[in-house]
């Protein structure tokens, strides 16, 4: 074959039937996938530890600091992997200084600052402060050095200011709440506002992106709990345990019914992109959308978590269970990212074409680059879990 048309030959294999020529190569790609996976995960983390602190579900009393560090841990990550999508990613602060609400992704950059700035770190201050000033008493060497700054020079641990601490903590967490929605819904409101993609234009997008948050951070959250707790060698407690799973199985039932009458209205409706659509899903996405988001992902966690409220197992298969359905939901709600992003790619604007996706190995966007910006986020959590030990904490919110 004559060299020239060796690049016309490899993207031609790429396709079928009838595309756009600037559709043969997908914009983007897995790392524009872990972005809304990672704030969901932030959201849905967020969430769990507001149902303890302002809605008094006091059973999940152990997993409320874990469940801030996490958030606080996967936030700070968040906008990594649009960052080094982007062709200049050392511009990537001019979205969070130069006000522009006409664009959509500038006004994430706002939203992402707010949570981040006011909402999480505010919290975490506020509900580890009186430890701080104690640590920072206590302490030795560069810990102790690391508290003194933390506490910002206010060593005012009277009962007065421990009050005041706990109202304001409260309200930040209120605030929060709406925040955390705001968060991970905007991300859906990106995906649902585009026209021209009818695989992404819907108005339930936003909603299902939020509960989907809403499971992948519960069950990222009782992971990691079970594994902090195995790796300190402590007793799970199993009535925490117990009613993380209850709520994840809410979160599911609840997303799982969201995403059912999307596809339910897409049937009904069957406007010109239907057939192109079913298509997509009962071939390219087969695998990736039957097999791992439903099946994997959503089927068999409904239905372990569902047996578990009705007869409980001995606690070491429970924790089993719980555990291994936590990282099968984690994985079906990547897979859910995935289908979104690199699926409303894979067809033309035309309706009478498909285009291909192959993740390459390395490279930014590649395989081991998002696994990089995966791990990211644990080492960071690592790291706060050794300096802010939840299990030393002296104070106790009320």
């Amino acid at each position: 074959m004559d060299p020239r048309f060796e690049h016309l030959y490899e993207a031609l294999t790429k396709v079928d039937g009838f595309i756009y020529p600037n559709e043969i190569d997908l914009a983007w790609s897995v790392l524009i996938v872990l972005y809304p996976y990672i704030t969901g995960l932030v959201a849905g983390a967020f969430i769990l530890a507001s149902l303890e602190r302002v809605f008094k579900v006091k059973a999940l009393k152990p997993t409320y600091a874990i469940a801030l560090l996490t958030s606080f841990s996967f936030l700070l990550v968040a906008t990594m992997p649009l960052i080094f999508h982007l062709g200049k990613p050392l511009r990537f602060f001019e979205i969070l200084t130069t006000p522009h609400l006409t664009s959509a992704m500038a006004v994430f950059g706002f939203v992402y600052l707010w949570y981040l700035m006011v909402v999480l770190l505010l919290e975490i201050w506020f509900d580890y402060r009186h430890d701080l000033v104690i640590w920072s008493n206590q302490g030795r060497g560069m810990k102790k050095w690391i508290y003194k700054i933390l506490t910002l020079g206010i060593k005012d641990i009277s009962t007065e200011a421990l009050s005041w601490d706990q109202k304001l903590g409260y309200a930040v967490t209120i605030i929060g709440i709406p925040s955390a929605f705001l968060l991970h819904g905007y991300v859906g409101f990106i995906f649902g506002s585009i026209k021209a993609n009818p695989w992404w234009s819907t108005t339930l997008m936003p909603v299902i992106f939020l509960f989907s948050a809403m499971v992948s951070g519960i069950a990222l959250v009782m992971v990691i709990f079970m594994l902090v707790n195995y790796i300190r060698k402590e007793k799970i407690d199993m009535k925490c345990l117990d009613t993380i799973g209850k709520f994840l199985l809410y979160a599911i039932i609840i997303d799982f019914a969201l995403e059912a009458l999307d596809q339910v209205h897409r049937f009904y409706v069957a406007d010109e992109s239907f057939d192109t659509i079913y298509l997509l899903m009962s071939g390219k996405l087969y695998i990736t959308l039957i097999g791992m988001q439903i099946i994997v992902g959503t089927v068999i966690p409904l239905i372990v978590l569902g047996f578990m409220q009705f007869y409980k197992p001995k606690v070491k298969i429970r924790q089993w269970l719980y555990f291994i359905t936590g990282i099968l939901v984690l994985v079906g709600i990547f897979f859910m990212r995935w289908n979104v992003v690199i699926g409303g790619q894979l067809f033309s604007k035309s309706f009478n074409g498909f285009t291909s996706f192959k993740l390459d190995l390395i490279g930014a966007e590649g395989f081991l680059g998002a696994a990089i910006w995966m791990i990211v986020p644990f080492l960071i959590l690592a790291f706060l879990l050794w300096l802010l030990p939840p299990w030393k904490k002296i104070s106790e919110h009320f």
